[in-house]
């Protein structure tokens, strides 16, 4: 999960003659810094995933032992994996509600509301195509005992899915836009799905210290009505206020920052991510701050996420893997599709320069689960086998990637670069 909320916007607005080449190219790359070559294609997080995958398979013992271990000692409950999963993604989860709030914004690209009915129509259809999939697999093997899994392929990475849609139509090309405001959609989905279906099943949710997280709200919207600029406040006040809400209601407490962060003041406008990179302007808006601030932290911390989630034994393979798998590369690419045609019929077309068969790669693009599905495979299933087996799923999406460059050949989709567009698309 990147920041697309700003790709988004930048998308539909003018590009100045004096805006940045494409980011992808080697005149533009070549001149990037390697920690900003090691954010934009998500190096931290492969990385941690490929990290992961080793030590469980090298040494299950010590994997373990690193899972549990602890600052406090081994007994502790704050331990790595609790860090990481409880503490640290509150930030990740929190840089993705930026992302959703700013989208949402005058000017956003969920905003007006009727210029995004068909790709929304479309992230509708890449949740119930899945979750259809997944029961119809459920169904036919008779494993009751992964039905608890059917939110693991609902999820669509946005950092990897923006970084395979440049390569497959080009930086300029409309679908890359489509995609990625399917995949912000999308996430708000995924973390309403967490928050509501995926609480602790050996503790029943506890909704009266949900009051909690509307008192922090309540903080959020006074510190917002008071004027301050600062996001600390938000953060250190608001934050733990809504953490202690949710993990006391045993729902998941890396949603904490997600119900605060659309208090925090904005600009109400936003010029894209490479805009800021090529001019040198920061922004000082609160929500922008915000993410300026943790947004690096939060890039190579994705390396711990990998190594805590990642590290599933190959021996772990089973029902759920595949349906998880199965689910995604199926149920997301034709769900979507289908979706996003049936709007387009009822008079809300795709995106200018989008025909069928882009919107059929984009799809196959959209099933790469990878972050938010190791997450919810982790929050879904208690078993350690049932959790290692559908993570392995999660993991195995990620041949969505060369499975969406092939189709784009073979189906002859026209790339269309940033600097083509003279003066037209970002």
């Amino acid at each position: 999960m990147r920041p697309a909320g700003r790709w988004l916007t930048a998308c539909q607005r003018p590009r100045s003659r004096h805006h940045a080449a494409d980011p992808m190219s080697s005149e533009a790359t070549g001149r990037r810094s390697t920690v900003a070559l090691l954010q934009e294609f998500s190096l931290p997080l492969l990385m941690g995933v490929l990290l992961g995958l080793l030590l469980a398979n090298v040494d299950p013992h010590g994997y373990h032992v690193l899972l549990h271990w602890s600052p406090l000692g081994e007994h502790s409950h704050l331990n790595f994996h609790f860090i990481v999963n409880d503490l640290f993604m509150a930030l990740f989860f929190g840089v993705a509600a930026k992302e959703i709030t700013e989208a949402c914004l005058p000017g956003g690209a969920l905003n007006p509301p009727r210029k995004a009915v068909n790709p929304l129509a479309g992230t509708l259809g890449g949740v119930l195509g899945p979750v259809g999939v997944y029961f119809v697999i459920v169904a036919v093997t008779g494993d009751s005992e992964i039905t608890r899994g059917w939110g693991v392929p609902t999820a669509t990475d946005i950092a990897l899915a923006w970084l395979v849609a440049r390569m497959v139509f080009g930086a300029g090309h409309p679908a890359v836009a489509f995609l990625l405001l399917l995949a912000v959609a999308d996430d708000a989905i995924g973390l309403g799905i967490i928050a509501v279906f995926y609480g602790d099943p050996l503790n029943p949710a506890r909704p009266i210290y949900m009051l909690l997280v509307v008192a922090a709200m309540g903080v959020a919207w006074a510190l917002k009505r008071k004027g301050v600029k600062s996001f600390w406040p938000y953060v250190l006040i608001a934050g733990p206020l809504s953490w202690s809400g949710f993990f006391l209601s045993h729902l998941h407490p890396a949603l904490a920052l997600v119900p605060v962060v659309p208090f925090m003041p904005n600009m109400g406008f936003d010029e894209g991510l490479f805009r800021e990179a090529s001019t040198g302007k920061i922004y000082p808006d609160t929500l922008n701050s915000f993410e300026h601030f943790f947004k690096k932290p939060v890039d190579f911390g994705l390396l711990a996420f990998g190594v805590a989630n990642a590290g599933v034994e190959f021996s772990s393979m089973g029902t759920a893997t595949w349906a998880v798998f199965i689910s995604l590369m199926v149920g997301k690419t034709f769900g979507i599709s289908l979706c996003s045609i049936v709007a387009a019929r009822l008079g809300f077309p795709l995106p200018t320069g989008m025909d069928l068969k882009t919107l059929f790669v984009a799809g196959m693009t959209a099933a790469l689960g990878l972050t938010v599905a190791l997450f919810v495979a982790g929050v879904a299933f208690v078993d350690p086998t049932l959790q290692g087996s559908a993570k392995m799923g999660a993991l195995l999406s990620a041949m969505a990637a060369p499975v969406a460059l092939l189709m784009g050949r073979l189906l002859r989709v026209k790339k269309i670069h940033a600097s083509a567009q003279g003066g037209g698309h970002h």
